[in-house]
């Protein structure tokens, strides 16, 4: 029997899945998580097989405790509707044994769980191109300044923040727009995010 818990924050999604996971002779839904702080609790005294993981969740995200699981025995399987580069990234370096996405067939998750029981990884075929996608184009110091102009910053906040001149500061703003093909701070902010990049820097 294949043990399973499941760490998803909308409570009808996790019920639905655990009902349809323990419809299958050979899985059964052992816990359910509402974020990953206590998917984590339940992997470390229930030692389930395998931990589906939802990415966006409260307290703690499912990336977070999916990297947290890295030396576990347990599975980590990432089933969001998010198919990012950096999510995806994450999750490989977090070293996931699959990553699906929620509009995906009920029937191809369970197929899904069998074979990453037989050692083999499942990842999306969305994702595959995605992982062909040029990765985050900022270095670290233009990372730091759209992460405060994320936070609402100014360009003269952030030059006082960075120990910058407010002309070298204005000059990184710009070239931040410039990379990510955008026009102006709000869409850099959500560019950025909707590829995922924020919390990797």
């Amino acid at each position: 029997m294949i043990r399973i818990v499941i760490a998803e924050d909308q409570t009808m999604l996790r019920g639905a899945l655990a009902a349809l996971l323990n419809l299958e002779d050979d899985m059964e839904v052992v816990g359910q998580a509402k974020n990953g702080e206590e998917a984590l609790r339940l992997v470390r005294q229930l030692k389930p097989d395998i931990c589906i993981m939802d990415i966006e969740m409260p307290v703690m995200s499912g990336l977070d405790a999916a990297d947290r699981l890295k030396d576990n025995s347990c599975k980590v399987i990432i089933l969001t509707t998010f198919a990012r580069n950096g999510y995806f990234e994450r999750a490989r370096h977090a070293g996931v044994s699959g990553y699906l996405l929620k509009d995906s067939p009920s029937e191809e998750l369970a197929n899904s769980i069998r074979i990453i029981m037989d050692g083999r990884k499942i990842y999306a075929p969305e994702l595959i191109d995605l992982a062909f996608d040029k990765g985050n184009p900022l270095t670290d110091r233009e990372q730091q300044v759209i992460h405060l102009i994320a936070e609402g910053k100014s360009t003269k906040d952030i030059a006082n923040e960075l120990h910058l001149s407010y002309g070298t500061v204005r000059n990184y703003v710009s070239v931040i727009l410039d990379k990510l093909e955008v026009s102006n701070r709000i869409e850099a902010v959500s560019h950025y995010k909707e590829k995922g990049w924020f919390k990797q820097s």
